[in-house]
């Protein structure tokens, strides 16, 4: 894995990919898979401004601490055991001199693979026969006629599919059942519940958030209009 503090401006948008396998690593096994919360919560982090350099230290040092204890029942099955140490490393960092903007760094694909996932997100919203995801579908496809200019903002582009994907998540949220939510809630409780005394109030608020944006998103089946999902 590359070095994030050297090539920060390539892994911008392999902020993903870049936790899960730094996460991985730390744990020493490659083959686990992170949960929903985890997702939710590397998604979480990534809106918040949370730097990758901060959230891949924070790591580190979760799991030093946990390898310091003299009893280790459990092994680490989540990210969320790390959020106290992301938020230290992160308050850390936050006095640092800002960093070169993001809007000069550079894809981690191809213009291609670009339309491609343009291609993708738009035929998933039109597969879906509903005709109130038919205007985000052409909005996609005019975002793809434009793919080399747009390929050359990729900022401004990730701006743009953010709000489709707003506008996506409001239609789908109006067609979501209360059994659905309630559901989609006992889930996230569930799943939280062992980690809530290692966030701040404002942190769970968002993380629930996210958990269940994704939740209705993937029980609708709709794509994520986000290029940090292009991969």
């Amino acid at each position: 894995m590359s070095d994030p503090e050297e090539n920060w401006q390539f892994n911008y948008f392999n902020y993903f990919t870049e936790v899960e396998e730094h996460f991985q690593q730390a744990r020493g096994t490659s083959l686990f898979l992170l949960s929903p919360l985890d997702w939710a919560l590397i998604e979480t982090w990534k809106d918040s401004g949370v730097p990758l350099v901060a959230v891949l230290r924070g790591i580190d040092a979760a799991f030093e601490k946990w390898r310091s204890r003299k009893s280790k029942v459990r092994q680490v099955n989540s990210l969320a055991y790390c959020a106290q140490e992301v938020l230290a490393a992160a308050q850390a960092m936050a006095g640092a001199a800002p960093s070169t903007p993001r809007a000069s760094a550079p894809a981690p694909f191809e213009l291609e693979e670009f339309r491609s996932f343009l291609a993708k997100c738009a035929g998933e919203l039109r597969a879906t026969g509903d005709s109130a995801y038919a205007g985000i579908a052409a909005a996609l496809e005019a975002i793809m006629s434009e793919a080399e200019s747009r390929y050359q903002d990729l900022e401004d582009t990730e701006r743009r599919l953010a709000a489709l994907e707003d506008k996506m998540i409001a239609i789908a949220r109006s067609r979501q059942s209360e059994e659905e939510l309630l559901a989609a809630r006992r889930s996230l409780d569930l799943e939280l519940r062992p980690y809530r005394g290692k966030m701040t109030a404002a942190q769970l608020s968002m993380l629930e958030g996210q958990y269940l944006e994704r939740r209705l998103l993937e029980s609708a089946s709709l794509p994520r209009l986000s290029l940090f999902y292009l991969r």
